[in-house]
């Protein structure tokens, strides 16, 4: 019998797995971009009493619109960015992936195309396929940066509804030169498309790598994805939000669930973004760790891509399956992602990455590390 028998599902999905890295008990959690360093004891402590205060009023419904906490993720952005918006101009959600699902609902649809440029994030076409939007994955360069005329012709080609622009990118690491995405963002707008720059890791960017929300004021066509997961060290609080242009947030409020953000997520979000500083505070020591990754592993022979995220690339590996395997042999979880060959490793603590690095010179030295 087949999983659904007897059961009405969209003929579309009958063959699809639910999403999803592994969620394995090991000791070496490096497949899925966490921070690895927790909050503070007196962060926690902010949260709990946050928590606390918002279960007093838990017999009414939260604030449908969360204007504390989009003003909030306003104040953020002047001081991370430079951006200057209006809280009316922040939107939030159950983590960026709900954020992403929003646009889709409101600018895709049946006979609409969403685009990006593959290798990318492997949600996007599941947003499309969830939202009956048509998906269309033009390439990116052999060292994953974007030609920023094959870009263009395709968004004349396709002219698509929606085009989905990862800076960094996931898997590879990969952030958007300002004039390539200004660019995108013009011809998108003048074809009446919609432009969304997923910026999930954008405070591991190298320094001197602007965000795309400093071209909000001028395309209103624009929006600026972002979450509390990474850099914030807050995955488990489901935190995504968005900046745009008004009426672009206007849209999303149309398709949003009634109440979609508990007020026990808003007050997490909230006191965890009065100790931005802190919660912060490790990036640049993920960075050092990063770039010290990237050469340590093309020392060893390998090709790793240049990254402005909190991961890094790697490969090629004639069979990368078993090298996924070997790893997590040693305790060490990775993830087996992108195109063929490569694998993606997330930075860990000093002790996590010496493990690492530790299991993957015993297996370069067998015939299961085998390089193409």
């Amino acid at each position: 019998m087949g999983r659904f028998d007897g059961l009405p599902i969209r003929e579309e999905l009958k063959s699809f797995e639910p999403y999803g890295a592994p969620q394995l008990d090991v000791p070496v959690l490096l497949n899925v971009n966490e921070n690895p360093y927790p909050a503070s004891e007196a962060t926690i402590a902010d949260i709990a009493a946050a928590v606390t205060e918002a279960a007093r009023g838990m017999n009414r419904y939260p604030d449908r619109e969360f204007i504390g906490l989009r003003a909030d993720l306003a104040a953020y952005l002047a001081r991370e960015s430079g951006a200057h918006l209006e809280p009316e101009q922040l939107w939030a959600a159950n983590g960026s992936n709900e954020v992403m699902l929003h646009i889709l609902q409101a600018f895709g649809g049946p006979g609409r195309t969403a685009l990006s440029f593959a290798p990318t994030y492997s949600m996007y076409p599941e947003y499309a396929r969830d939202t009956n939007t048509a998906w269309v994955a033009g390439r990116r360069a052999e060292d994953f940066t974007l030609d920023k005329s094959k870009a263009l012709a395709a968004i004349s080609r396709h002219r698509p509804s929606v085009v989905l622009l990862a800076s960094p990118n996931n898997p590879t690491g990969t952030a958007l030169p300002i004039d390539v995405t200004e660019a995108i963002v013009a011809q998108a707008g003048a074809q009446g498309a919609v432009v969304v720059v997923d910026e999930a890791y954008a405070e591991f960017r190298r320094a001197g790598t602007p965000s795309a929300v400093s071209l909000l004021p001028s395309y209103p066509n624009l929006a600026v994805a972002r979450t509390m997961s990474k850099a914030f060290a807050m995955a488990g609080g489901r935190v995504g939000y968005l900046a745009a242009s008004k009426q672009f947030v206007d849209a999303l409020r149309i398709v949003r669930l009634p109440y979609h953000l508990s007020a026990v997520t808003q007050a997490v979000a909230r006191a965890a973004l009065q100790h931005s500083d802190e919660l912060l505070g490790r990036v640049e020591l993920l960075r050092v760790e990063r770039d010290e990754t990237v050469d340590w592993l093309r020392s060893l022979g390998l090709r790793a891509v240049d990254s402005d995220a909190n991961f890094v690339l790697f490969g090629t590996f004639a069979d990368r399956h078993a090298v996924w395997q070997a790893l997590l042999d040693d305790g060490v979880l990775i993830r087996e992602t992108g195109p063929d060959g490569w694998l993606r490793v997330s930075i860990g603590t000093g002790d996590e990455m010496a493990a690492f690095r530790a299991s993957l010179e015993r297996i370069l030295k067998t015939d299961t590390g085998r390089l193409t």
